[in-house]
């Protein structure tokens, strides 16, 4: 598939739908701002039961961060003139006074914590299904060791999809560490289902060589068989399962796969503006489990990635920014994943906007 597409300068935010906020850990008794599709939000633990709180992070009163403020037991005060909220976003004091205006709250959002994720609702509160959050379940699952971290970017969320469907990138950005030649050289599968948002793309390398990555952390010595089957949930989560196994060992016929080595890669892309993106990833193993070793080492060796993704990313969307109107964008083969998430992604925004709740302002 060769072809033109136009280049995308903007990718539109689809508010209808649930985005990680943080990983469960982040969050407790200190307040923790992030800014999500432009809505800055302030997190926290209810001492009472001990459920993630989100709330507006601005005061009604002079639109002062709550995140500058503190906690009281559940409330939150504001640091400036001590507003102080219930985990509903209800205000129940206010100085100087006894009676608390009937419109001083601040928006709650619905939170999911799931899988050791913290997820959020930025739309309409009744279409708000923790039923569909989508799931990655060995990050909390103690038959795999997980590592992980997250890095902001600053560049359109878009680019950040587009960079994880296509992994070809592996061979040139991330030489040495864990691209190879055969990415690159392998050809894609690419299955779409648009009514799911599901964009699946796979890449089997019956005969490659072995990154330092998998070399150093599963001892393999010589070439590989190398899985990368690629589940990208839209907007928000991407599922990389990566099988690793000495060439010519396949599953057994029954779906055992003793023989080889399986780690599942976990990205969520949460756009915080239209210029900077949370990625969050995640490392899962089902090898070497209590080996603290392999676990620092796929630790610093996917961050310094994660890394060299983010130098691209902030170069591209510079590059981007200043390109003359009207420039048209070549798209082949490689990019038949990517396009269709572009495509899944713009559905879904327009379809939140068709549905978005008018939001009164304080």
């Amino acid at each position: 598939m060769t072809g033109v597409t136009t280049l995308a300068r903007m990718t539109a935010f689809a508010k209808n739908q649930w985005y990680v906020a943080a990983y469960g850990r982040e969050i407790g008794r200190e307040l923790l701002g992030r800014t999500i599709l432009d809505e800055p939000i302030a997190f926290y633990r209810a001492e009472s039961d001990d459920k993630v709180i989100a709330l507006a992070d601005r005061c009604v009163h002079r639109r002062y961060p709550l995140t500058a403020g503190r906690l009281d037991g559940d409330t939150v005060v504001c640091g400036y003139h001590g507003f102080t909220y219930d985990t509903g976003g209800t205000c129940v004091f206010v100085p100087g006074q006894k009676r608390v205006p009937r419109t001083a709250r601040v928006r709650s959002y619905p939170v999911v914590e799931r899988d050791s994720l913290v997820w959020v609702w930025i739309g309409d509160p009744a279409l708000a299904d923790p039923g569909a959050v989508p799931r990655a379940p060995w990050l909390a699952d103690p038959r795999w060791t997980t590592v992980g971290g997250m890095e902001p970017i600053d560049a359109d969320y878009g680019l950040l999809v587009d960079n994880l469907l296509d992994l070809s990138h592996e061979t040139y950005l991330h030489g040495g560490y864990i691209g190879t030649p055969e990415v690159a050289e392998t050809p894609i599968t690419t299955e779409v289902d648009e009514g799911a948002g599901v964009v699946r793309v796979s890449r089997h390398m019956d005969d490659a060589e072995c990154p330092p990555f998998y070399a150093r952390s599963t001892g393999i010595e010589g070439r590989i068989t190398r899985w990368q089957d690629i589940e990208y949930h839209a907007p928000c989560l991407y599922l990389l399962h990566s099988r690793i196994a000495p060439v010519g060992v396949l599953p057994e016929p029954d779906g055992s796969d003793p023989h080889a080595f399986h780690v599942e890669i976990t990205y969520a892309i949460t756009p915080s503006t239209d210029r900077h993106v949370y990625d969050f990833w995640a490392v899962s193993r089902d090898f070497a489990q209590d080996d603290e070793e392999v676990s620092t080492f796929l630790h610093d060796l996917n961050r310094t990635v994660v890394l060299q993704d983010v130098a691209a990313l902030n170069v591209l969307q510079k590059a981007l920014d200043a390109e003359r109107a009207g420039y048209q964008e070549l798209s082949i083969n490689i990019d038949t994943g990517g396009l269709a998430a572009r495509r899944i992604l713009a559905r879904l925004a327009a379809e939140g906007e068709k549905t978005a709740p008018v939001v009164a302002s304080p």
